[in-house]
């Protein structure tokens, strides 16, 4: 694995796809694979049904200069794939911390890529934190698998809000040293 910079978000490669900034041409394949509803309610920001907008805002967000979440395309086209098969994030905190967040489209499901994703964001450390943090919801229990395979450790439950699902959700929370 090799680790580049381009400006102040680092490119992360892998024999299977890159790790690359979103960027604008994203924005079609982002939409296409958000505004499924098996991926929506499994995170806590996507939004179901998809408003007008939403993810041309959002592409915008993770490419401006004054960011604290840095997203992360994950590019099979290395591999012959296609270009955008998920995406995966930092969200950074204070004290050298940040929060993991991911998903993968569903024709990529049961393939290993989230746990290749995460595995490449986690050893590739772009940002030199002491402790990456993780929440997957308690019906999503791949998602928790994904976690463990690549080194993190239960802490507890805890819930959080879904705007697909409009309701709290119980969550099992991770950690990772490094």
């Amino acid at each position: 694995m090799s680790l580049d910079q381009l400006c102040t978000q680092p490119i992360i490669e892998t024999d299977r796809f890159v790790l690359r900034p979103v960027r604008k041409s994203d924005v079609g394949l982002i939409s296409h694979y958000a505004s499924e509803e098996r991926v929506a309610r499994m995170t806590s920001r996507i939004p179901h049904p998809l408003p007008p907008g939403a993810i041309e805002a959002f592409v915008e967000r993770a490419m401006a200069d004054n960011r604290d979440e840095y997203v992360w395309a994950i590019d099979g086209t290395r591999d012959g794939g296609p270009e955008l098969q998920g995406v995966i994030s930092l969200d950074r905190m204070d004290r050298g911390q940040s929060e993991v967040g991911y998903w993968v489209a569903p024709v990529f499901w049961n393939t290993g890529l989230a746990t290749e994703a995460v595995r490449a964001l986690v050893d590739g450390n772009p940002f030199s934190d002491a402790t990456m943090f993780a929440s997957v919801f308690q019906d999503n229990p791949a998602s928790a698998r994904v976690l463990i395979h690549c080194g993190f450790e239960y802490l507890g439950d805890a819930e959080t809000f879904s705007v697909a699902r409009d309701a709290n959700v119980a969550t099992w929370t991770y950690s990772r040293k490094l």
